[in-house]
């Protein structure tokens, strides 16, 4: 245990030393806020109101609390998993330093070596996702705040269920990877794709059928969904409490993913948390057993 909590300071030390990996970690997830707001507000608030029928009447703060609410829940569906491969580059730069050859001389086990590479990005990851998450909360109380305590909390545990997933995801695919240029690639690749099939770009019923099956068996739709219902789910509330017609409610829970579907049912809150957490798991356990084998084979 001492060996263990030694490399995960070690490699926190190491990340916060380096100036440009850091302020890169940080500033990407702003950036994206930035433009989420600037350029997907608008659009997203026409979707909003495309969807109200006339003769209805919805208040602006409304409005903007869902849209808000819409916006930061694909932001940090996203940011969990894009920061964690930049969290991650000290493991592939102890490769190219060579330091990945010292501390495997050393009697260090190699699923000690795995774990403490894995806790330091998870631990740098969420530093710095909670950090744009409470400058999220700072824009919705301005703009429209309709979120309880419970929401809050629950949304801190599914940005924490996130970190871990998109931290393992990142471990499994850089422990193939021998140089910075490879992991800038593949996080300018995940950064572009992810957010797509995640459905944190377009809401997946925009997608067509085949595309909405496909991301259906991907865990990190089922975060997102998630991230909808605790983020947008108390200005539905009180939508809902000031007499808004059921089926208007259903319509934008169907139309921006607070529903999602696989093979033509809905999935529950308790499903999608089912799934997250059976996926990191599963994760974890192929990203340990990969450095043992690693190991074995040299």
């Amino acid at each position: 245990m001492n060996m263990l909590i030694a490399l995960v300071k070690r490699n926190t030390k190491l990340f916060f030393k380096d100036k440009g990996t850091f302020l890169t970690a940080l500033i990407t997830p702003l950036i994206l806020l930035v433009l989420f707001i600037s350029f997907l507000g608008n659009v997203y608030r026409d979707s909003f109101q495309s969807i109200i029928p006339e003769g209805i009447e919805i208040e602006k703060g409304w409005i903007e609390g869902f849209v808000g609410g819409w916006l930061f829940s694909s932001l940090f569906a996203t940011s969990c998993v894009t920061v964690a491969f930049c969290a991650n580059m000290i493991m592939v730069q102890d490769k190219v330093t060579s330091s990945r050859a010292d501390l495997t001389i050393a009697p260090v086990k190699s699923s000690i070596l795995a774990l403490s590479y894995y806790i330091s990005s998870c631990f740098i990851t969420l530093i710095i996702c909670y950090t744009v998450f409470i400058i999220g909360l700072i824009y919705l109380a301005i703009v429209g705040w309709y979120l309880s305590i419970a929401d809050v909390l629950l949304t801190i545990l599914d940005i924490f269920l996130l970190v871990l997933f998109g931290t393992a995801l990142s471990s499994i695919i850089n422990s193939f990877l021998q140089t910075q240029g490879q992991i800038v690639a593949v996080s300018t690749v995940v950064s572009a794709f992810y957010g797509f099939i995640c459905g944190a770009y377009m809401p997946i019923s925009q997608f067509s059928k085949g595309i909405q099956s496909f991301v259906s068996f991907l865990p990190g739709t089922y975060g997102t969904g998630l991230l909808r219902n605790h983020l947008m789910g108390g200005v539905l509330d009180e939508m809902k409490h000031n007499h808004i017609p059921d089926q208007l409610i259903e319509a934008l829970q169907d139309g921006f993913d607070q529903h999602i579907y696989c093979l033509g049912h809905s999935v529950s809150i308790a499903s999608m948390y089912t799934i997250v957490i059976a996926t990191v798991v599963v994760l974890i356990g192929i990203y340990v057993g990969l450095h043992v084998w690693f190991r074995k084979k040299k």
